[in-house]
Order: C-alpha cells, then sequence, then structure tokens
C-alpha cells in the first residue's frame, strides 16, 4: 500500500471519529419529559409497594437464618424486577445469571490477585464480558463482582448471599408482578426466545 493511500485511509479515519465526537453534545440532549409517556401512577405505586416487599423479603431471611443475605447490589435488581418488568435484562435467566456469573468472577479475581483497585477494576470488566457472552447482562450484577472483591470473599459468596438473595428477589417478583392484572413476569417473548435458544442448542 502506498503512503498516499495509507494517509488517506488514516484521514478517513480520523475525520470518521472527529463526527463521532461531534455529535456527542446532540445526542445528549433529550426532552426534559423525555421521549417516553410517564408511567401511570398505578404502576408507580405497585412498583414501590413490591421492591420495598423484596428488600423486605431478603430481611426477613436473613433474620430466620441468621446469616447476611443483603448485599447493595440487590437494590439495583429492585429497581428492574419492579420498575422496568418488560426489560430484558430483568427476566429471570439474566437475573440470576448476572448475579451467579459476577459472583463466580469475583472470587476468582480474589484468589488470583486480592482485594486491590486494579483487581476490583478488573473484576467489574471481566464480569460485563463474560455477561456479555452467557446473555445473562444484568447491570447489578457489575456491583455484585466489585462488592465481593471489596469485601474479599470467598467461595461461599457465590452462594450466601448472591444466589440466595437472587433467588429471594425472583420469587418475589413472580408473585407481586403476577397477582395484579396490569403487570406480567416473566416476559412471555423473553420465556419464548430462551426456549428457542435451548431448542437450538439441543
Amino acid at each position: 500500500m502506498s503512503r498516499r493511500r495509507v494517509a488517506s485511509v488514516v484521514l478517513k479515519k480520523n475525520l470518521s471519529l472527529h463526527r463521532r465526537l461531534t455529535r456527542i453534545p446532540r445526542q445528549c440532549k433529550a426532552p426534559l419529559r423525555g421521549t417516553q409517556p410517564a408511567m401511570t401512577l398505578r404502576y408507580a405505586f405497585w412498583s414501590f409497594i413490591s421492591g420495598t416487599l423484596g428488600i423486605l423479603a431478603i430481611h426477613w431471611v436473613t433474620q430466620l437464618v441468621d446469616y447476611p443475605l443483603l448485599i447493595g447490589s440487590f437494590g439495583a435488581s429492585t429497581v428492574l424486577l419492579f420498575g422496568a418488568t418488560d426489560s430484558p435484562l430483568a427476566q429471570p435467566r439474566n437475573l440470576v445469571g448476572g448475579h451467579l456469573v459476577s459472583a463466580v468472577v469475583a472470587v476468582c479475581i480474589v484468589a488470583c490477585f486480592g482485594s486491590t483497585p486494579l483487581a476490583m477494576a478488573v473484576a467489574v470488566g471481566l464480569a460485563i464480558f463474560v455477561m456479555n457472552l452467557t446473555h445473562t447482562t444484568h447491570p447489578p450484577g457489575g456491583a455484585t463482582a466489585l462488592i465481593g472483591v471489596q469485601a474479599a470473599a470467598g467461595p461461599e459468596y457465590i452462594v450466601v448471599p448472591v444466589l440466595a438473595g437472587a433467588l429471594i428477589l425472583l420469587v418475589t417478583a413472580i408473585f407481586t408482578n403476577n397477582v395484579v392484572y396490569h403487570r406480567r413476569y416473566p416476559t412471555g417473548a423473553q420465556i419464548l426466545s430462551y426456549y428457542n435458544a435451548l431448542k437450538g442448542e439441543w
């Protein structure tokens, strides 16, 4: 490839990057009320009730078994499960799988590199990477990985509090999101796509 051609390719890439960067301020602009219609008062009120019950359920089980099961990332999961029930990121596979994958990553990072700032950063990035590959992306999973490395968690972290807490939230979400007629969880589309994926694997 001639120097002139190389220079032309580099120039085009620089121009393309410049265009993308100059578009960022415009992309950040949004109407004050947003593009989506506001949630109804009924939906918002039930989000409040069910979200409160979700966290209380973990607390009640904590008292019952006398073992701490409540970690910060479950608060973020609660927002998705009870405030955005239709989101693909809130479905059972993502909830349980995302937390589990992130907990495993945290335990492995602690075992290999300890609990350093770099280890925390790598754990979050690696958790995102593995969740993407396994189709279990759940944003609170990043917090689960971070919390695990910060606490220098051992293998038990995967089961308690992570798996136990995620399952308690899942049971609560299935109950509270189906006892009222204006909600449904899990969403049918998510279940169908998961079923088709399993059929493809077999």
